[in-house]
């Protein structure tokens, strides 16, 4: 590890082998905390280069316990998170609001680290008992449309970092490997990312693979679509600058998706619109992601209809039956 840290204060790139290597050992405990600390603030301190990221990924998709969901046509709803924003559970309610549209999804997801409730938290306090057993993940995806993957279950590498990761309480390259990590390998894939850089770098990686997908990010800095900003939007064939208003609604206040200070608030907030009781501002948000959701199954798809669709699964409860079956 010397050797690698004294070339990234030189101010080098890993090349992708060598990124792999470094997680590979990462994973196998091989460096103590002070150098994982130091080797996870140099990409605080200047930007992850494509062959670093991809390096790192194929680590840790290399070392995961493998799961085979192919059976199904799933989508991955995964922000990178590390928008610092602290936003209500919006994908993970988009998951629930997709799986209640008869769709299925294999939501990859981690304890929150730079905001208040991840979805491992969410779905942690709600009563849901994380698992990477492959029978019961199929049964959770073939009863309820939706099953969820705990990082930390798939990625030993991940879960070596983990109490450095809470400990520096930032945003780290793991906040942007997540989303590229799914174990399951889904056909379908929206992701929020938490800068236009890294919206780049996705963009290029997803492009080498056969996935449908969408990259967003809100200019105003969430990873996701937050409607209190312009998005922008990349697919494999093009990118676009969208606005709340092209979609016929409201920009909103960022204060109206504030997601809590506790999981407790947070969890009262999610259950609340999962019982189709949220605000207008609540329910846009993630009916917004989820109709974008829909159309990375569907490109042919209206955005008109797939809010329509999106809104049925949320306001007739069928959301919340999926999440109900899943818990259950």
């Amino acid at each position: 590890m010397k050797k690698i840290l004294n070339k990234l204060f030189e101010q080098q790139q890993l090349t992708k082998a060598e990124a792999k290597e470094v997680l590979i050992q990462m994973a196998n405990e091989k460096y103590n905390a002070s150098q994982m600390a130091s080797f996870l603030t140099v990409y605080l301190m200047r930007p992850i280069s494509v062959k670093e990221l991809a390096g790192f990924r194929e680590a840790l998709l290399e070392l995961a316990v493998k799961i085979d969901l192919s059976e199904f046509n799933t989508i991955d709803l995964c922000g990178t998170g590390g928008d610092g924003k602290n936003t209500f559970n919006i994908s993970t309610l988009t998951s629930f609001i997709v799986a209640g549209t008869g769709n299925k999804v294999a939501k990859h997801g981690n304890y929150g680290v730079s905001s208040v409730s991840g979805s491992s938290n969410m779905l942690e306090y709600l009563g849901y008992n994380f698992t990477n057993n492959e029978d019961a993940l199929k049964k959770q995806i073939d009863k309820a449309n939706i099953c969820f993957l705990h990082a930390p279950l798939f990625h030993p590498a991940m879960k070596a970092v983990g109490p450095i990761r809470r400990e520096l309480g930032v945003k780290t390259f793991f906040n942007m490997l997540g989303p590229l990590v799914n174990p399951s390998n889904p056909q379908n894939q929206l992701v929020g990312v938490f800068n236009l850089e890294v919206a780049r770098i996705y963009n290029y990686l997803l492009q080498e693979t056969s996935k449908n997908y969408g990259i967003v990010f809100s200019l105003d800095g969430y990873d996701e679509i937050s409607l209190t900003s312009n998005f922008k939007l990349f697919t494999k064939g093009y990118e676009q600058l969208v606005s709340p208003q092209d979609l016929g609604l409201k920009r909103l206040e960022q204060s109206e998706i504030f997601g809590g200070d506790t999981v407790e608030e947070a969890a009262k907030i999610f259950v609340s619109i999962l019982d189709g009781k949220g605000t207008e501002a609540q329910n846009n948000a993630v009916l917004a992601n989820a109709a974008y959701a829909l159309k990375t199954f569907d490109t042919n798809k209206s955005f008109e209809t797939a809010f329509e669709e999106a809104k049925d699964s949320l306001l007739g409860l069928k959301a919340k039956g999926s999440l109900s079956k899943l818990i259950s």
